[in-house]
């Protein structure tokens, strides 16, 4: 066989490999139009529903700070400890002096019930009588107000110590160890993740035309694509508006998540009862991200390829609406990965 014939064989094999792949068509779906309900768009952050602020309550050196911003903690468990060697000497005196005052008040019963027996028999005047039940009902107050002391004493020592009040997480720790707390101080914030909701405010006017019964979907767009959209759990109207804004807020209820945390971005999507014209929706698939850019393939006339940046629109599963960048009709690459290789 000539040597041409050799070298030119392996050249027609490739070039016929490219032409089949060529005329492979790409798989692409037109984008769909639905006419249906309008939409409220509102933006909000995630609040928890049980977010406490622990402050002391009394002047001292904080002593042990055990958890750092972060920490999951339980109900119960140590937060905060500020020295309490003083309050516990005091309420150690007080504590013996209310037994002093018992004795006392043990020693002046004794003695008034034998007075009351030598009066019947006659044996003391009246007025030894009235003696004597005087100073019982005297060292009776007084042990009372060394019980109270003692226990208000018992009381205050334990300002000393702060415990959570439920299961959660430090959302933020201002105070040190060694640093002077005061009353009223902020030593640490906690809060409940088991419990979100989003926080929104929708004008006056278009609370009207809030279709209530139906599903609100929530966007997070800090989070990543497959944790982006979640569906609110129940959506609370509060009763009253504000007067400078003329604005009513809305608390949208979320179910747990452990990427969701208080003060995160949140856009929520209310449908309204007002006609909102017509909606274009593509697979999901299509759609692909490079940097903050939102993509998608557009098969031209001739077929090919072109990219184009869109702005998506809440995720319906299989399909995901299309705000903006698209028009009904037009067809878009089901695969991405394999248009961008068509040349």
């Amino acid at each position: 066989m000539p040597l041409t014939r050799l070298i030119n064989l392996p050249a027609l094999l490739i070039a016929s490999l490219c032409l089949v792949s060529q005329a492979a068509p790409l798989r692409s779906a037109p984008v769909r139009a639905d006419g249906a309900a309008g939409q409220l768009v509102a933006e909000g952050v995630v609040e928890a529903l049980r977010h406490s602020v622990l402050a002391a309550q009394v002047a001292g050196v904080v002593s042990q700070l055990p958890v750092k911003a972060g920490d999951t903690v339980q109900a119960g468990q140590l937060l905060v400890r500020i020295d309490a060697r003083a309050a516990e000497q005091n309420a150690a005196a007080s504590g013996a002096q209310a037994e002093a005052a018992r004795a006392a008040l043990e020693v002046a019963q004794k003695d008034y019930e034998r007075q009351r027996q030598l009066f019947h028999k006659q044996f003391i005047s009246a007025a030894a009588m009235d003696w004597a039940e005087s100073q019982f009902k005297a060292a009776r107050a007084q042990a009372q107000a060394q019980l109270a002391a003692a226990g208000a004493a018992r009381t205050q020592s334990g300002f000393y110590t702060l415990s959570a009040p439920y299961a959660g997480v430090i959302a933020d720790v201002p105070a040190n160890p060694g640093e002077m707390a005061l009353p009223g101080r902020t030593l640490l914030t906690l809060y409940d993740p088991s419990a979100l909701r989003v926080s929104i405010s929708l004008p006056q006017s278009s609370l009207a035309k809030l279709d209530r019964a139906a599903p609100v979907r929530i966007e997070f767009p800090a989070l990543p694509a497959a944790q982006r959209w979640q569906t609110a759990s129940a959506l609370t109207v509060l009763p009253t508006a504000d007067a400078l804004t003329q604005t009513v807020q809305l608390r949208l209820a979320l179910p747990r998540s452990a990427q969701l945390s208080p003060g995160l971005f949140a856009r929520a999507w209310l449908s309204s009862s007002a006609s909102g014209g017509t909606r274009l929706y593509l697979p999901s698939s299509a759609l692909f991200r490079r940097g903050d850019m939102q993509l998608v393939y557009v098969l031209d006339a001739q077929g090919k390829p072109q990219l184009r940046q869109v702005k998506p629109g809440p995720s319906l599963g299989v399909e995901t609406e299309i705000l903006a960048g698209l028009r009904q009709g037009e067809r878009v690459a089901l695969d991405p990965l394999a248009a961008a290789q068509v040349r």
